[in-house]
């Protein structure tokens, strides 16, 4: 087999999993204090979206979000870069938020992200 085409072949495999990598680092949720969790986009509470808390620990870039100027969002419900979703009504947070045939949600509880954001 050719050495270049080798060579460029394992050079495209390092990077691909350097660029997965770090994809998976920017959806990672932190939780930066008790209570608290946050993306990279914004930052929530057991009450929901937190503009102050997105500012604290994202800073005002991130607090100048439209989601926290638009009437027509629900902050009590929310998704994260992850794919995580959380639902303050529930108390509860869960791996995606889609529904299934019956109308219930069908991603399995995520108890990791429910335990830090809700204490549960």
């Amino acid at each position: 087999m050719n050495k270049s085409y080798l060579s460029f072949s394992l050079a495209l495999l390092l990077t691909m999993g350097v660029i997965s990598a770090h994809a998976k680092d920017l959806a990672t949720i932190q939780s930066p204090a008790s209570g608290v969790l946050c993306d990279r986009y914004l930052c929530a509470n057991d009450k929901g979206i937190s503009r102050e808390l997105t500012e604290k620990y994202l800073g005002k870039k991130a607090a100048a979000n439209e989601v926290f100027t638009s009437s027509d969002v629900d902050l009590t419900e929310f998704t994260f870069a992850n794919g995580t979703f959380c639902d303050v009504k529930e108390r509860l947070c869960r791996e995606d938020r889609y529904y299934g045939a019956n109308g219930q949600r069908t991603g399995a509880v995520a108890k990791k992200y429910t335990k830090l954001l809700f204490g549960e």
